[in-house]
């Protein structure tokens, strides 16, 4: 029996997530524990594909915000992606993305973008989503660079990172952990995004709460702190390969004293010790891919980590409805 595409239905949450434990490229953000903290801010138009009446895959997707005529997976995410356990490579991917994408052009849609799940999250190397894109005539409109250390093999640290690092320890900046900081940490990282990219968090205090509430294991807060007040911090996403900063920030005090150091210093190995392969700094772009922060992108560099792409692709629904 060849495989088909169905709509995802709220009866098929716990069967997803646990498909979701045993993807090869999913991470808790393509859970619907996770998903859900969204609310009804999005309309829901996931897939689940099947062969034999056996799931094989799922695709996590909804209708853009911004445009009712395009499909984004997942507009809510960093990344979205075809999600397997190992049954939909070569061509039997390309077969399973030319069903959604046919899918969705019978549905009336006219644009789909597709987020890929970059490579160092694959639990095995799983990108024939990439390939299958390539021969269904996908373009990439979008490419974000990230600074990522291979903790198994970290370059040097460079001595003005090493410079920083003393700096802060003679001021005194102590690192603790744990989510009982976000209320704190939440203000210095608002003051931060506001004062250097006139920004808010993607999250509210709120949300990142109920979100760390669900997921104790993978979402950490980790905060220097500086006569008993927070001065800078990171909150971290962390997954079975890879631990990702989700949130960077500094105080006016912590800038001087130099407190991100220290916090990514001992970010990088706790999570070397606990086995992890990638620390993922998260991206250095603006403006779609368009723009990159140099000295952002060196500054994060400078902990030992190089160059790793989050893609964009996009498929004209109306020339696969056409050609249907």
């Amino acid at each position: 029996m060849s495989i088909r595409v169905r709509a995802y239905q709220d009866s098929d949450a716990e069967s997803w997530d646990a498909f979701c434990a045993s993807a090869h490229q999913a991470t808790f953000l393509h859970t619907r524990l996770f998903l859900s903290y969204h609310g009804n801010r999005f309309q829901d138009r996931s897939l689940i594909i099947e062969k034999d009446k056996k799931w094989v895959g799922i695709f996590p997707a909804a209708q853009s915000p911004g445009n009712e005529r395009c499909i984004v997976s997942h507009p809510g995410l960093t990344y979205g992606g075809l999600l397997h356990q190992g049954r939909l490579r070569g061509e039997q991917q390309v077969s399973a993305l030319a069903l959604i994408f046919q899918h969705y052009a019978e549905q009336g849609y006219h644009l789909l973008l597709y987020k890929s799940v970059p490579w160092f999250y694959h639990l095995t190397p799983s990108q024939d989503d990439v390939y299958a894109l390539f021969r269904l005539g996908a373009k990439r409109i979008r490419c974000d660079l990230s600074s990522t250390i291979d903790l198994q093999n970290r370059r040097p640290t460079s001595e003005r990172r090493k410079r920083c690092l003393r700096k802060a320890l003679r001021a005194g900046v102590e690192i603790y952990e744990g989510n009982e900081y976000l209320p704190q940490f939440w203000p210095v990282l608002s003051d931060n995004l506001k004062r250097k990219h006139d920004a808010k968090p993607v999250h509210t205090l709120r949300e990142i709460t109920l979100l760390a509430q669900r997921f104790p294991n993978n979402i950490h807060c980790v905060v220097a702190i500086l006569a008993d007040q927070v001065i800078a911090g990171v909150v971290l996403f962390i997954t079975p390969l890879v631990v990702h900063v989700q949130y960077i920030g500094s105080s006016t005090v912590g800038y001087e004293t130099a407190a991100l150091d220290v916090v990514f210093e001992h970010c990088i190995n706790k999570a070397f010790q606990e086995g992890k392969r990638w620390f993922d700094f998260g991206i250095c772009t603006e403006n779609n891919g368009m723009f990159l922060n140099d000295s952002l992108y060196r500054f994060k560099s400078e902990f030992g980590g190089g160059g790793t792409v989050y893609e964009f692709y996009e498929i004209d629904l109306r020339r696969i409805a056409y050609e249907s």
